[in-house]
C-alpha cells in the first residue's frame, strides 16, 4: 500500500507577492519558496501546514481549507493584533470543534479549529461569501 504523505491545497490568487505578504504578515506563515520572475507560484507554511499560491491558474475562487491547531482562542487574539480578515470569531460547534474562520485577500477561507471543551454555542458556521 502506498503511504500518503501530505495534501496541499492550491489557492488561485490574483497577485502572488501580495498573497505571500498577507499570509506572512497577517496569518503568521513563512514563505518557503516562490517561482517565476515576478513570482507567479509560491508556497507558504506554518507548522506542518502548507498552502500553494498560484497566480491566475490552478484552483478556483473561494476555496476552503480546515486547519486543526492547539488553541483557536489564542490564535484569534494573535490574528486580531495582526489585522487578519476574521469572518467568524471562535465558536463551539456541535461536531466537537471550536473554530474560527479567516479569509485571505482572494476570498479563500481557512477554518482554524481546536478541540471543543464545552457545549455548542448554537451559532451556525458563517459560509457567506
Amino acid at each position: 500500500m502506498n503511504h500518503f504523505h501530505a495534501a496541499i491545497p492550491i489557492f488561485n490568487v490574483k497577485d502572488v507577492p501580495a498573497a505571500i505578504a498577507y499570509y506572512v504578515e497577517k496569518l503568521g506563515f513563512q514563505k518557503e519558496w516562490e517561482w517565476g520572475e515576478p513570482a507567479d507560484y509560491a508556497c507558504v507554511s506554518r507548522g506542518d501546514v502548507r498552502v500553494f499560491l498560484c497566480q491566475d491558474g490552478q484552483g478556483g475562487p473561494g476555496m476552503w481549507i480546515s486547519v486543526f491547531i492547539d488553541d483557536v482562542d489564542a490564535l484569534h487574539a494573535e490574528y486580531e493584533k495582526r489585522g487578519a480578515i476574521i469572518r467568524q470569531a471562535p465558536t463551539t460547534f456541535p461536531w466537537g470543534v471550536r473554530e474560527m474562520n479567516v479569509e485571505d485577500l482572494d476570498g479563500h477561507r481557512l477554518r482554524m479549529g481546536s478541540e471543543a471543551t464545552g457545549p455548542a454555542d448554537g451559532v451556525p458556521l458563517n459560509e457567506e461569501p
